[in-house]
């Protein structure tokens, strides 16, 4: 469904607060004029679009506005009570109520010397040299990330001056605790030479609402970086979250993305890694639990621009109840990229005869000496292994649970800081049938 471009103007661009981040500021202005231009001009993709042939997007045309939330935050006690818990686990906590910084829930004080950890909003507003490229419309992945340059509200800013060590993780929790809220965060992370740092980025529901989500985040890694992200959806029941993860590799940096989609009616995760220059290394791990008539679809996009350059994939999903869920993975190896490693899976269980997958494995090489391979599973819980387990005296309902359990630790034991990792295990166990009953089977 395309919208007419004149209607959205008047809706939207009319109505944009003037107290949206870096209103004042003559080219961020520009910059969300010109890409709420190109979003009115498409309009919402359709399924006629290849990249979006099972993801249907029109329900978002129907919201009566696409304008951001620019109500100040009024976060409820839960929201409080959940960040502050947070903060007893050894991170430096950023929180986000509705798209805006929340300062009294946050705690980012202690950051060691040749760190930087801001708001986007505050950055903005001081018209700061950093965040202009990351504008850029050459940046633009998708159509939402138009729309995001347009409407983006706040974010997280994360500058590491080169060989920093930031032992603790950055936690950025974003809440949203409105009913029909649209929220617009922008993060931008830049590694210096042999930085390294873990960021997390939790999206948490407090109400079952037909919120929309559209995240960006842009990380830069300069040589020999490492940046680990952890990306944890959990919004609510009728939530719609749409997002993009894109980072770009300089020499002999490695970047690792984790995916846990737990949450929200609809979402789609687009994660792109470009390895700019030699030696390399990517890594893209994700999970989705999905039951009811819930839809995860991830779009991952690894371009191998320079030799010897290793990237591995691993996805796995399990479906229950009507869920669809949908991965699709492209690998470009680029004239000159000789040397290559890449390997790409993606592996998914079906409970229910009502749920389903679209699995889409590709591989594009366009030079020598490269190893590459791909392969994708769909199936059921194997027979075998559980008569096994019923052998030993466990029921049937628990034995289906550890085996879900079994094959979705395996992506979860790949998070390497150990609270964050014991987390999701917790979350991934909350969502099992008899998932504490099991616990003392582990």
């Amino acid at each position: 469904m395309n919208v007419q471009p004149d209607l959205l103007q008047h809706l939207e661009l009319e109505r944009m607060p003037e107290a949206l981040a870096g209103h004042d500021v003559p080219w961020v202005r520009l910059a969300r004029e010109s890409a709420f231009g190109r979003f009115a001009a498409r309009g919402f993709p359709t399924r006629r679009d290849e990249e979006w042939k099972y993801t249907d997007v029109t329900a978002l045309g129907r919201r009566a506005s696409l304008a951001p939330d620019h109500i100040p935050p009024d976060p409820s006690s839960e929201a409080a009570l959940h960040a502050w818990t947070l903060t007893n686990e050894g991170m430096h906590l950023m929180v986000f109520v509705n798209g805006h910084y929340d300062a009294d829930l946050s705690t980012i004080d202690g950051l060691p010397d040749g760190v930087r950890l801001t708001s986007l909003a505050q950055a903005l507003d001081e018209a700061q040299d950093l965040p202009r490229p990351f504008f850029d419309v050459r940046n633009e992945h998708t159509i939402f990330a138009s729309l995001n340059t347009a409407f983006a509200t706040d974010g997280a800013m994360l500058q590491l001056a080169p060989g920093t060590v930031l032992d603790a993780p950055v936690y950025l929790l974003f809440i949203a605790s409105g009913h029909g809220v649209a929220v617009y965060p922008r993060n931008i992370v830049v590694a210096g030479e042999g930085a390294r740092a873990t960021m997390v980025e939790h999206y948490l529901g407090m109400v079952d609402a037909h919120n929309f989500t559209n995240a960006i985040t842009q990380i830069s890694l300069g040589a020999g970086a490492v940046i680990e992200h952890c990306k944890l959806l959990q919004e609510g029941s009728a939530a719609s979250h749409i997002a993009g993860i894109h980072a770009d590799l300089m020499a002999g940096s490695s970047f690792v993305s984790h995916s846990f989609a737990l949450g929200a009616r609809m979402g789609r995760n687009d994660i792109t890694a470009r390895l700019l220059e030699r030696d390399c290394r990517c890594t893209l791990n994700g999970l989705y639990l999905l039951d009811g008539r819930q839809h995860m679809d991830h779009h991952t996009r690894i371009d191998h621009l320079a030799p010897d350059g290793v990237s591995r994939e691993q996805y796995r999903g399990v479906m229950d109840g009507e869920s669809h869920g949908v991965f699709n993975g492209k690998l470009v190896v680029h004239p000159g990229a000789d040397g290559t490693d890449a390997h790409q899976s993606s592996r998914n269980l079906l409970l229910s005869r009502q749920a389903e997958v679209d699995t889409k494995p590709q591989l594009e090489i366009f030079a020598d000496n490269v190893k590459c391979t791909h392969g994708a599973t769909v199936g059921q819980l194997d027979e075998n292994h559980l008569f096994y387990l019923r052998s030993r005296g466990i029921d049937a309902e628990s034995a289906r649970s550890l085996l879900i359990y079994g094959f979705a630790n395996d992506i979860v034991a790949r998070v390497s800081a150990p609270n964050l990792r014991g987390r999701i295990e917790q979350l991934v166990l909350e969502r099992l049938p008899h998932g504490e009953s099991i616990k003392e089977l582990l």
